[in-house]
């Protein structure tokens, strides 16, 4: 008899960014990183675990634009050219530092990193990710959960509720369209909560969301069972909150796992790190630098004077903090049993998916240590996902959580502070105006329509939380107010079309083509409540 659960939580995200006017763009990258370095290792790592007929269970969020990009003819195909140079590169490699003792095993380690990465993406995957992804949901290992359209910040749009429900239903017919069932659960973008946004996760059967640890422990009335249990809001939705303790151990680089001196040092790159001749071709054509992906040292301490990376010694270390997540759950699961009553503990462990593997190169070994370790060498829980643990103790606490997000500060600071507080004026009249238009066109032209939908699509994109946060941290600031400007400045431009009956087709149709996002977009989503 288990006594307890754990729900590992993976929240796999990226903004939609997609520029097929030019041939090589920087922030594309983010996608093709993430490829190589998340979705890739764990995927392959998800399936050898079921073909040795390992059990687990593990939630898994993907976003609605991270699933499109994965979809995308022309990101693939663009991926598939990385793939083919970063395997170049490795070659390179092996032959550059063939008669180097410490250098030539990493090299190898690399090239053969990357041209297995390759095989599977052609051949296992036939490029088709997400379909990856179904079949292990369809065959029982994951749950797969949707999120936000576009990932916009849900609190900071309760004035135009419309413009929050249409975040949500978009989100949820494009789960259904992908994975032909309801989504069954919700990762709030942000874990952005505000009282009243269930009703709206009800109305699309999404049975459960997220919040940070505060959204329960200061919920009203207080919780009986801290964070350890759901709490279903007033709408029937059950909220669960963010374990800290376990987010600590593997999300802190300071005093979590990935900060270990022998894993691979993440801003060590050797497109930093040579000469600009010996990487020019892999690097951007402007000559800029950029990560490869190529990595030959490990963390070491926090010196300049980095050690080379040994990849058998750090993954022999990912086991062993494997041991120690999986004794340390056993030890607060044994507590928590004699606290809480009339159900099971469960102890929520999310984090973002890209941690294991871009962040922290290891995680991918972490996380196959750890299920293995969970099926073969305990019984005291069982590894869940929310549903899971709603269909075991369908009975619980009534309450209502406070506006709350996992952002530093625990609310909205990250998303609404001196560098980013100009785009709301902007977003809230774009709404206003978009629900306008949902209810002055009842019966549209098929042209109109067509302006209509583009509208819809534009104003999602602006709503992207990510570009606040860019904004907030200072990383690609001119990008995220770039793509802010743009998505607004068409907005307002098919507004202005479609009011005064003067559509420039040509126009229209270069955005469709360049924002190809949510083809079965239907603008009456934003019809008045």
């Amino acid at each position: 008899m288990t006594i307890g659960s754990l729900a590992l939580v993976l929240h796999a995200h990226l903004p939609f960014v997609r520029h097929p006017e030019y041939e090589d763009f920087l922030e594309e990258d983010w996608l093709y990183e993430a490829i190589s370095e998340t979705y890739l290792p764990l995927l392959l790592m998800f399936d050898r675990l079921a073909e040795e007929e390992i059990p687990f269970r593990l939630t898994l969020t993907l976003t609605p634009t991270l699933v499109t990009m994965l979809g995308d003819e022309l990101l693939m195909g663009r991926y598939a050219r990385r793939l083919d140079a970063l395997c170049e590169l490795g070659a390179r490699e092996v032959h550059r530092t063939r008669n180097d003792p410490i250098f030539a095993p990493i090299a190898r380690f690399h090239r053969d990193h990357f041209e297995s990465l390759r095989t599977a993406f052609h051949g296992r995957y036939k490029r088709d990710l997400v379909g990856a992804f179904r079949s292990l949901q369809n065959a029982g290992f994951l749950e797969i959960i949707t999120c936000g359209a576009t990932h916009g910040f849900l609190p900071l749009m309760q004035q135009t509720p419309e413009a929050v429900r249409a975040q949500i239903s978009v989100a949820a017919n494009h789960y259904r369209l992908t994975f032909g069932r309801n989504a069954p659960g919700i990762w709030l973008p942000e874990c952005g909560y505000f009282p009243g946004v269930e009703k709206f996760l009800a109305a699309e059967h999404i049975r459960y969301f997220f919040v940070d640890t505060h959204g329960l422990t200061d919920a009203t009335p207080r919780p009986l069972h801290g964070p350890f249990a759901p709490v279903y809001t007033e709408a029937g939705v059950a909220a669960y909150a963010r374990d800290p303790e376990s987010s600590q151990q593997v999300w802190s680089a300071e005093r979590g796992y990935p900060g270990d001196p022998v894993y691979r040092e993440f801003y060590r790159d050797i497109g930093w790190d040579l000469e600009l001749d010996q990487v020019r071709p892999f690097v951007q054509p402007t000559g800029g630098r950029k990560n490869t992906g190529f990595k030959y040292y490990r963390i070491t301490g926090k010196t300049q004077d980095k050690q080379p990376y040994a990849p058998d010694v750090a993954r022999e270390r990912a086991a062993v903090h494997a041991g120690n997540f999986l004794f340390n759950r056993q030890r607060q699961l044994e507590w928590l049993a004699g606290k809480v009553h009339g159900r099971q503990p469960v102890v929520v462990a999310p984090y973002d998916a890209e941690l294991f593997g871009h962040w922290w190169f290891e995680g991918p070994w972490f996380l196959d240590a750890l299920l293995r370790k969970v099926a073969r060498e305990q019984d005291t829980f069982r590894l869940v996902t929310p549903s899971d643990d709603l269909a075991a103790f369908p009975e619980n606490q009534v309450a209502t959580p406070p506006l709350s997000s996992w952002g530093a500060g625990g609310y909205a600071h990250m998303w609404l502070e001196g560098a980013n507080d100009w785009i709301y004026r902007h977003l809230h009249h774009c709404a206003r105006l978009m629900v306008a238009l949902a209810k002055d066109f009842p019966n549209p032209s098929t042209l109109q329509r067509r302006v209509l939908n583009q509208a819809a699509r534009e104003l999602l994109v602006a709503q992207s939380s990510d570009w606040a946060f860019i904004m907030k941290t200072g990383t690609m600031v001119e990008y995220a107010v770039r793509r802010t400007r743009e998505h607004l400045e068409h907005f307002l431009s098919l507004h202005e079309q479609v009011t005064h009956g003067r559509i420039d087709e040509a126009s229209l149709a270069r955005l469709e083509g360049s924002l190809n996002l949510f083809p079965e977009m239907d603008y009456r989503v934003y019809r008045p409540l």
